[in-house]
């Protein structure tokens, strides 16, 4: 009996990685100092598209976010190209949620 237990606990253990799968959303590449929208940057400037904005606040020290409604999450791959090629852009993220965080595997334009 306590090597069925064991044999259990053991197969739970190392297919915790099994339940962690890839996941797919659609939404903004944004940035950390204006979240799902860019409206108060815009206020003072009516010139700026989402993209300047997201380019200007990622100079200034803000992280790329991916905005999806309401719901604002912080990406992981900071460093991945593909973020300042679509930053302001709609575009479909593939990875893995990890509380508010994404770690992204693919993120391309949205059709």
């Amino acid at each position: 009996m306590k090597r069925i237990v064991l044999t259990v606990v053991a197969a739970m253990v190392c297919s915790g990685g099994v339940f962690a799968a890839d996941q797919t959303w659609t939404g903004t590449i944004s940035d950390s100092m204006c979240g799902a929208t860019h409206k108060a940057m815009l206020e003072h400037n009516k010139n700026l598209t989402d993209r300047s904005c997201t380019e200007a606040c990622v100079k200034g020290g803000a992280k790329y976010v991916f905005a999806s409604g309401d719901k604002v999450y912080m990406l992981e791959n900071q460093k991945d190209a593909a973020l300042a090629q679509y930053a302001g852009q709609k575009v479909t993220i593939t990875g893995e949620l990890q509380g508010d965080s994404i770690k992204a595997t693919k993120i391309a334009q949205a059709k």
